[in-house]
């Protein structure tokens, strides 16, 4: 078994090929990052610890409900567990909430992809609820793990995938803290030292 250094934010992913159930086309296939990437998107995995369980299927479903509108900003989503891919076609197939469920359910039975990524759990086996987006470099911008009893919200998740979109594509500015699209930014410099509040409040 390979031995992965866990990534840190602003390093660069490996390239990984991953077994994978694709519910659009209810069938099986291969998920290669660097296939993502070539054609300019950004990619989100989204970590959880196992099917047949119970905050699972409320937290892809809640997923699954963004997911044309990740599609549309250029980004791919594929969550990952360590159950393999057959398990996923079973689960997806026998529980009601995925049944809308149409971004590839990707298989990490080696955790190899859940060590390089920190959110493997050694005592069970399995991956925490971790969400990390990767920008069409490669390169890992953000991440958010927490532990088994409490699931995620997609809303924050969309909203982040907005934000660094935004920002790459204008790296002058940086974005505040619940910023969304349409909202005020800032363009760091000496003259907005100690007047963020005012450069906010003045809207200029």
């Amino acid at each position: 078994m390979e031995d992965f250094k866990i990534l840190s934010i602003g390093e660069k992913v490996l390239d990984f090929e991953l077994d994978a159930y694709l519910p659009d086309k209810k069938d099986f296939g291969k998920i290669k990052f660097s296939d993502v990437f070539k054609k300019g998107n950004w990619l989100i995995l989204f970590f959880y610890p196992a099917d047949y369980t119970f905050v699972c299927p409320t937290e892809l479903a809640d997923t699954g409900g963004i997911y044309d509108e990740i599609k549309k900003m250029g980004a791919e989503l594929i969550s990952v567990s360590t159950d393999t891919h057959f398990v996923h076609y079973a689960w997806a197939a026998s529980e009601k909430m995925l049944a809308n469920i149409r971004y590839p359910m990707a298989a990490d039975p080696t955790h190899n992809l859940s060590k390089l990524f920190g959110v493997y759990d050694a005592g069970s086996g399995l991956a925490l609820r971790g969400t990390f987006i990767i920008d069409p470099d490669g390169k890992l911008v953000a991440s958010e793990v927490n532990y088994f009893p409490v699931g995620r919200n997609s809303d924050e998740l969309l909203r982040k995938l907005r934000a660094f979109k935004f920002v790459r594509e204008n790296p002058a500015n940086v974005c505040p803290a619940k910023w969304q699209p349409g909202k005020k930014t800032l363009t760091p410099g000496k003259d907005l030292v100690g007047k963020v509040g005012d450069k906010l409040l003045a809207g200029g």
